[in-house]
């Protein structure tokens, strides 16, 4: 937030009640200094909208709430910043009735507008294939090998990055793990659940040739010798388990090298694998399955990406999605 641009005039005096309030979260939560100074803004807010409705700070009402909310909104401001302005003021309500000087909090049922949930940000097809192909022979072969294998599994089979972090060679009870000749990963998801996705045929390929390469590599100085039966299935050079971070930072630099405009992250690609298989099968319950969700509802926002697609389709090819409007004399 730009608290220069929504800093009140230096000369706008301060309601003592808020005086008091601010001193006492000053002093009960430590506030940092950014912090109490949204703090005292968001009151000040308060203050200059009861004024103008001529209504004492201990005499606003819920409708009052209402009003000032939508007032803000129809001025621009989003659902988040507004739901926190309710926060403070909220806070603020919450002392004055501990204070005894209100008896009731008219913030507490008074909600944000509900700000339009972004649609996930996934690759077209054929970005997401040639992220996939992509291939550098100059590359080290050994790091090469490791996120060739990586993408493969993140968008042939939707998997969080912390469920590809915690893949194991093996099978094993506490982590996932692949089956290479059923074609399977055993994937230990959120709230310890299991599941089974599908591995391709190319994901497979990749899988193997990243086993036999990184079994090969001769230990040098400084760094652990990788075993091909060592428990986790994807490791940095140093022959520890990878991070989520370093994931993201290889996956970013890897869709960069291979010309895509924007970087990817692992999630993107997740994100892709919903919205392909749904766009070619149709089958949400399936797709819910796949990533693992609990609710349908967590999937049905793949459902908006498929419209899309659906509508640009139609845009490209449908005879009377362009048609040239005509004049009264018939002339285009």
């Amino acid at each position: 937030m730009n608290v220069e641009a929504i800093a009140p005039p230096a000369a706008s005096p301060i309601d003592p009640l808020v005086q008091r309030y601010l001193a006492h979260v000053r002093f009960e939560k430590r506030l940092a200094e950014r912090t109490a100074l949204l703090y005292t803004l968001d009151l000040e807010k308060l203050v200059l909208l009861a004024a103008q409705a001529d209504v004492a700070l201990t005499a606003v009402q819920a409708s009052h709430i209402r009003r000032w909310v939508a007032q803000m909104h129809s001025q621009g401001r989003s659902g988040r910043g507004i739901a926190l302005i309710l926060s403070g003021w909220r806070g603020f309500y919450s002392w004055l009735g501990r204070e005894g000087l209100v008896t009731c909090n008219p913030v507490l049922d008074v909600h944000a507008p509900k700000a339009p949930k972004p649609l996930p940000k996934a690759l077209s097809v054929d970005d997401a294939v040639h992220l996939a192909s992509f291939d550098q022979p100059e590359a080290d072969a050994w790091l090469e090998a490791r996120d060739a294998a990586m993408v493969e599994l993140l968008y042939g089979g939707g998997l969080r990055v912390g469920e590809l972090i915690g893949l194991n060679v093996q099978a094993s009870d506490q982590h996932g793990w692949v089956d290479l000749q059923a074609g399977e990963a055993h994937v230990l998801g959120k709230g310890s659940k299991w599941r089974i996705v599908p591995v391709g045929q190319k994901a497979v390929q990749a899988l193997t040739h990243w086993l036999c390469v990184r079994a090969a590599r001769p230990p040098r100085p400084g760094r652990l010798a990788v075993q091909p039966q060592q428990a986790a299935l994807f490791v940095g050079q140093r022959g520890t388990r990878l991070t989520a971070q370093s994931i993201w930072q290889r996956l970013r630099l890897r869709s960069l090298q291979a010309g895509l405009a924007t970087p990817v992250h692992p999630h993107m690609l997740r994100h892709s694998f919903a919205s392909h298989v749904l766009q070619s099968s149709s089958d949400l319950r399936g797709v819910q399955e796949l990533l693992g969700h609990v609710n349908i509802s967590t999937t049905q926002v793949y459902t908006r990406l498929d419209f899309q697609h659906l509508a640009r389709a139609y845009d490209a090819a449908h005879p009377r999605a362009h048609l040239k409007v005509q004049d009264d004399d018939g002339s285009k």
